[in-house]
């Protein structure tokens, strides 16, 4: 039995795919469509602010694993605070530990706590806004760390090559909720140990009527 030059580019790909573990992505990707996961306000912490806030040789307590390899949301909440005095209570630490502490809330977050964050890459945090932190054990007062999360999608590379990106660049994206919109400047992160997810926060999703798990198109232009 002959194959024709098409038939063995396909299977060449699915051979690739195979190996990576991730067997139908070019498949399932053909179609443009990225599942969706909707952020809440959370706290990334490092190793000396937590022991701050909850004692010294804490360690977290892991309750959920979330969707990308290797990060888990964990049993610890703690509470933030910012000029406006007024509190939000009751926000989840995710895990594991990084190098520096981070605070990703969003917009509709940053009036009750009257901080100005800006929109950013997770991990971007040089000049963002301060806000102060307070765990059961202890303050931590940041002086930067306060962001906004961009939207973005995390993907394999076998997924960057499905959709024919790379790590940093940006797509649009269609979505059809229950208020039809499109996403501009949508950043894209690609990574061995990512999972193909568009992640954006609730605010986001609540204006557009989306939740976990629904589908939103990459737009080819």
């Amino acid at each position: 039995m002959e194959f024709s030059s098409a038939q063995i580019a396909e299977l060449v790909k699915k051979v690739l795919a195979d190996m990576d573990g991730t067997e139908s992505v070019v498949s399932a990707n053909s179609n443009g469509e990225v599942p969706v996961g909707v952020s809440n306000r959370h706290i990334h912490l490092n190793k000396a602010d937590l022991e701050t806030l909850f004692g010294e040789g804490y360690e977290l307590t892991p309750m959920k694993d979330l969707s990308q390899p290797g990060q888990y949301a964990c049993k610890e909440t703690l509470t933030l605070i910012g000029p406006a005095m007024r509190p939000i209570e009751n926000v989840r630490v995710l895990g594991p530990l990084r190098s520096k502490s981070q605070v990703e809330i969003s917009a509709t977050d940053s009036y009750v706590l009257k901080v100005k964050p800006p929109v950013r890459e997770s991990g971007n945090i040089a000049g963002s806004a301060p806000v102060t932190i307070v765990g059961p054990k202890g303050i931590v007062q940041l002086k930067e760390g306060c962001i906004v999360a961009n939207r973005h999608i995390h993907m394999s590379p076998a997924d960057g090559a499905a959709f024919g990106v790379k790590d940093g660049d940006t797509v649009t994206v269609d979505v059809n909720g229950k208020r039809r919109t499109r996403w501009y400047d949508v950043q894209v992160r690609v990574h061995p140990d990512f999972r193909l997810e568009m992640h954006i926060d609730t605010d986001d999703a609540n204006a557009v009527g989306i939740g976990n798990g629904a589908k939103v198109k990459v737009v080819k232009e």
